[in-house]
């Protein structure tokens, strides 16, 4: 840039220099973003804590990523903050799943971010519809019960290790799009992590082939895919949602289901309420555990990453339904 040079007063550069500093400092304070930017990294949103894992193993030394989601809160139920609309509007990139988090497809939407990267693009969603089975002579109960909950494609993709290696295949060729600079770590880093993940579909498949029941109770319908991909049938008190309400016939069919299937063990989350389980539980006669649908780390977590906890899963899986 030319810039026409002129000589100015000694006294006019200090209060010059002293109103620069004095407005840097003030926008240093505002917002820690200057630091992403001055450092030269890709700055990246993450809607919820699986996409912040992704984000950071596929990203590594050159990211910088800001999860929307503090740890503890319930992700389906997130409200965007003025300085979280600041954050997106400031981003080179957002990796969300859309139709999980409205807000988040809402402040999105209204973005001006260059990289959008909805996950849900990068795998094929699936109607889990209710999630459960029947048995003979209940067909037309269960269908009765089941038809007043709206059928919607679970976004939940993340629980099967299968799925989400999809999803960090795609997610690291969009950050090798947008920071070309770097496409080659992106692109070590990616294929590391799908390694990964194959390890742990391995280590779950050996884990659930051989059990003497394949159905699991649960507090919510998150697990949907990973039953399907090990063979297993996931019942769920609640639906997609995990703050709806069972009806008292809903609970009396979970209750005859146990005594069908062998059922020792319902599910609950540490992001929820586990009161509804432990009822069930105690009702049916019933074990609990936790099975964690990784929607956020918290201290409550077994385990510090996506990984472990997702091993943590399998570990209770395997007790659950009597793995030989």
């Amino acid at each position: 840039m030319n810039v026409r040079r002129r000589l100015i007063s000694g006294t006019a550069v200090a209060a010059a220099t002293a109103l620069g500093l004095g407005v840097l400092s003030a926008c240093s304070d505002a917002s820690g973003s200057d630091d992403a930017k001055s450092s030269g990294k890709l700055d990246v949103v993450a809607s919820f804590y699986p996409m912040q894992y992704l984000a950071e193993e596929i990203g590594g030394t050159h990211v910088n990523v800001t999860n929307l989601t503090e740890p503890g809160q319930e992700p389906h139920d997130l409200e965007i903050s003025a300085q979280q609309t600041a954050q997106l509007q400031e981003a080179d990139a957002v990796l969300y799943i859309k139709d999980l988090q409205p807000a988040v497809d809402d402040a999105v939407a209204q973005s001006g971010v260059k990289t959008k990267i909805d996950a849900a693009t990068l795998t094929t969603l699936e109607d889990h519809g209710s999630t459960g089975h029947s048995h003979e002579g209940e067909e037309e109960h269960a269908g009765e019960e089941h038809s007043e909950e709206e059928h919607a494609l679970d976004p939940h993709v993340w629980l099967d290790p299968v799925k989400y290696a999809e999803l960090a295949e795609g997610v690291g060729k969009a950050f090798e799009k947008a920071d070309p600079d770097n496409a080659a770590d992106y692109k070590t880093n990616a294929e590391a992590l799908v390694k990964k993940l194959g390890a742990l579909n391995t280590e779950f498949a050996d884990g659930l082939k051989n059990t003497k029941s394949k159905v699991f109770f649960t507090n919510h319908a998150a697990f949907g895919y990973l039953a399907e991909r090990y063979g297993l049938t996931q019942e769920a008190i609640s639906g997609l949602d995990p703050e709806s309400e069972p009806s008292p016939a809903r609970i009396k069919e979970l209750q005859e289901e146990a005594k069908a299937d062998g059922v020792t063990t319902v599910f609950y989350e540490t992001l929820v309420s586990d009161k509804t389980a432990k009822t069930l539980a105690d009702d049916a006669g019933l074990k609990t555990d936790v099975l964690d649908p990784l929607e956020g780390i918290t201290e409550k977590s077994k385990g510090d990453d996506y990984i472990a906890v997702m091993k943590s899963n399998l570990t209770a899986l395997e007790k659950a339904l009597g793995a030989k």
